[in-house]
């Protein structure tokens, strides 16, 4: 009963982690995001396309954090995740979470996203993320 109780606790606290990276990302909060991802975060995306193919691309850590502060005030963007699929193994967490991706309210893409996480001290760090992206 302990480990249940420990592992849902585990699973919570991996959850929060990415709830989050979420938030800051939607108030594009660069020090809040920072404090819950790791320096050597690596992010990559799938870009997925019927007419063009699928394409992996890699995003510089400082690049996604400038991108990030220098999203436009008057740009409304939310990332909705639709669950939370967590396991966890000592101190590496994966999350599966898919999301629909909103600019100024309407759909502009949809996907899934794959964290990985180290806990390093009491907290989880996110030390890799990579995405789905079609139309």
């Amino acid at each position: 009963m302990f480990a249940g109780l420990s592992s849902n606790a585990q699973q919570q606290d991996v959850q929060k982690a990415i709830e989050s990276f979420f938030e800051a990302f939607h108030q594009k909060d660069t020090i809040k995001l920072k404090s819950v991802c790791s320096d050597k975060l690596i992010l990559q995306s799938i870009s997925e396309s019927v007419t063009k193919g699928n394409k992996l691309s890699e995003e510089n850590i400082k690049e996604f954090y400038k991108s990030i502060a220098s999203i436009p005030s008057n740009l409304k963007f939310e990332e909705k995740i639709l669950n939370y699929n967590i396991q966890i193994d000592g101190s590496m967490a994966h999350v599966w979470t898919p999301y629909e991706f909103y600019l100024n309210d309407k759909l502009s893409h949809s996907g899934v996203n794959a964290f990985t996480l180290f806990k390093e001290k009491d907290s989880w760090k996110i030390i890799y993320l990579i995405d789905t992206r079609r139309k």
